[in-house]
């Protein structure tokens, strides 16, 4: 999202291949491809084949796109995507002259991270399988990678080892000039209440209100929370589907089954939905606790956020959240799935005590030191620069991207 506008104003021609997309980035030119779906019930017979088929047309269609760009514009300089949705997995055969970067997000595996980590779901060898076919595109794609990027160094170590040499650890970086603390900033329920700075407000945002991101257990401490702090407020933003694992076993929204399990007063809890970015910023500018609670997974950009916004983050003991956040140095971290210890910790966030400050104040400088955009865009176009072999000043005519 920053990287392209970034050398779309240095000068370099940007172009954009994707599906679908939301929103114009500045100076980027668009172009759209549509990869059919497969013939319903053509695989059936054959588990798990759906998606890796799918990814193979992915690809097809943004390889014919390249092709196309390239005979009506002439070879771009570098092509730089997202490998997990098969859209490089042909770029080399089309291009294969041209530097190819690939965004290395996450590697599925039954062990270690997101599968398996919830005791309570089993990884069979049916679901093996399907993670393992899952990698395939990625797997094609890396074999053809001149560099990677990944955005933590958990998410790299994930990787298989020989591969692991040609990928960075580059975070996409967080804007910092814009997400920072605001003694000023005033949040407004739908109910009319305003919040600010100070008030004892418990937060929690996620795409999506699932288990992934801990939302049963948020919602478990944040009822005990309630019962022994009649003054606290909680705040949840997230919409209500599944963007990743299941929806409830018994049907439903995870929301209503957890407000059905913990019997907490609505009239304590705001369910606010996907808030704007702005929105969002001034949710973080005037939280008293922050909570964000992450299977073994990718790391979301909003606790980083939170983080810059100075906000007290309490997460969960888990990687790569632990690569961020340091328990007593710039937040609070509790085991994933234990309700008592979360719930002591968000007590100890609405107590105050006097060492809370500095933690805030270490948050905010974790993110300037180690996140800030203007860090992480020099270091993304250093590497870009390493495989052009020539400085990032001399901009190069154009780059290709595939999301």
């Amino acid at each position: 999202m920053h990287l392209a506008p970034a050398l779309a104003h240095e000068g370099w021609e940007v172009t954009l291949i994707c599906e679908t997309t939301d929103q114009a980035l500045p100076g980027v030119r668009t172009v759209r491809h549509r990869a059919e779906l497969a013939p319903h019930g053509r695989l059936d017979a054959t588990p798990h084949l759906a998606t890796p088929e799918q990814h193979v047309r992915i690809g097809y269609r943004v390889a014919d796109t390249l092709a196309a760009l390239t005979r009506l514009d002439g070879p771009p300089d570098i092509v730089y995507g997202h490998m997990g949705w098969g859209g490089l997995i042909f770029a080399k055969d089309v291009l294969p002259s041209t530097p190819l970067i690939g965004y290395c997000e996450y590697y599925h595996r039954a062990e270690g991270g997101d599968a398996g980590f919830d005791p309570d779901l089993p990884v069979p060898p049916d679901d093996r399988q399907r993670l393992r076919l899952r990698n395939s595109a990625q797997l094609l794609t890396l074999d053809a990678l001149d560099g990677g990027v990944s955005p933590t160094q958990w998410q790299k170590s994930r990787y298989p080892g020989a591969y692991q040499s040609r990928i960075a650890t580059c975070h996409d970086g967080i804007d910092v000039r814009t997400f920072r603390p605001e003694p000023r900033a005033r949040f407004r329920l739908p109910d009319g209440t305003i919040l600010a700075p100070g008030d004892p407000v418990i937060t929690y945002a996620a795409r999506d209100l699932e288990p992934y991101r801990g939302f049963p257990q948020f919602m478990r401490a944040a009822a005990r929370v309630a019962r022994l702090r009649p003054d606290v407020r909680f705040v949840v933003a997230g919409s209500d589907g599944i963007s990743y694992g299941r929806p409830p076993a018994e049907g439903g929204r995870w929301r209503d089954v957890m407000m059905a399990e913990t019997g907490m007063d609505p009239a304590r809890i705001s369910f606010v939905g996907k808030l704007p970015h702005a929105s969002l910023m001034r949710l973080f500018q005037v939280s008293a606790a922050h909570v964000y609670l992450s299977y073994p997974f990718v790391l979301s950009w909003s606790v980083l956020e939170a983080m810059a916004c100075g906000a007290l983050v309490i997460g969960s003991a888990t990687a790569p959240v632990e690569e961020v956040v340091r328990d007593g140095v710039n937040g609070l971290l509790t085991p994933f799935f234990d309700t008592d210890a979360l719930t002591g910790r968000m007590m100890e966030a609405l107590d105050g005590g006097p060492g809370l400050a500095a933690l805030r104040q270490n948050a905010r400088r974790t993110i300037v030191e180690r996140y800030a955009l203007d860090r992480c865009l020099n270091r993304q176009q250093a590497l870009i620069g390493s495989l052009l072999g020539r400085r990032m000043t001399q901009a190069p005519l154009r780059t290709a991207g595939a999301a």
